[in-house]
């Protein structure tokens, strides 16, 4: 699926759908663009073989994806902006009691209808050559719609999370908003919990209007250094490294990611300090 906001030099009809608005009412049109049908704009139509891949590769015991916490419960992994939930179901699928997060009423009906066919035949694109489904057992899926940055819907979620993954939320959010996304995930986060990231996209000028907008450096920059997200070439931007609420562990080219950000998109893991 190629990118609509840079497939053209001309201004994307998404772009111009945020043109003028405040960054915090932004919310309001991405639920309106759900409602207009418009949500094939960013619908890749599976769920990330890069996550799929990362998973299975660090699933024994003691690594980093284990489905099962030392005392024996299932961890929980959030999606937020999850749309139609192809990646809360496969991660559910791989045994962990996995959240999907939506601003949008019908995004959240659409995940809801897609979860009941999918779990009863999950399809192929849900697994990788790494899965082991004999001993896989299946955690539970549960969709929540809400405001990521409010905090109404976290009592119907039950708590904090042990891993969340992002992958075309941060870069959906303005970048006045990057600091306010980077201080939300590590409260949403346990202690040595796992931010995930799908780095995209990593082609595009930070300075061109979005969404989505150009993240090359900046979750670095915000989840190890402190920064606000956007002076990243700056060397008086506030913060040092080390001065964020994060450790990154793991930051690689994943071999399978979606058309989109093939050869460009990152795969990072950051742990809560």
């Amino acid at each position: 699926m190629t990118d609509p906001a840079v497939q053209s030099p001309e201004k994307s009809w998404i772009v111009g759908q945020f043109e003028g608005r405040a960054p915090e009412a932004h919310g309001i049109s991405w639920s309106k663009i759900w409602d207009v049908g418009k949500s094939d704009l960013w619908d890749r139509g599976k769920t990330s073989p890069a996550l799929v891949d990362i998973v299975e590769k660090y699933q024994k015991p003691g690594e980093m994806f284990q489905p099962f916490a030392a005392d024996g419960r299932r961890r929980r992994v959030l999606v937020p902006g999850c749309g139609r939930g192809y990646d809360v179901i496969m991660l559910a699928l791989h045994g962990f009691d996995a959240y999907g997060l939506d601003i949008s009423a019908t995004g959240v009906a659409a995940a809801e209808a897609f979860a009941s066919k999918e779990l009863q035949n999950p399809g192929a694109a849900n697994f990788g050559l790494n899965h082991d489904s004999k001993s896989q057992s299946r955690g539970s899926v549960k969709f929540l719609e809400g405001n990521f940055f409010a905090p109404e819907w976290e009592k119907d979620a039950g708590g904090k999370f042990d891993i969340v993954y992002d992958y075309t939320f941060l870069c959906a959010l303005h970048p006045t908003m990057r600091r306010n996304w980077a201080s939300r995930m590590a409260s949403l986060l346990q202690k040595d919990g796992l931010l995930t990231c799908l780095e995209f996209p990593m082609y595009k000028d930070r300075t061109l209007p979005g969404p989505p907008w150009g993240l090359n450096g900046v979750h670095w920059n915000l989840l190890a250094k402190g920064g606000d997200g956007i002076d990243i070439d700056d060397t008086t931007s506030i913060g040092k490294e080390g001065e964020g609420s994060f450790n990154r562990i793991l930051y690689v080219q994943p071999e399978r990611t979606h058309e989109a950000g093939q050869g460009t998109d990152m795969l990072s893991v950051y742990k809560r300090k």
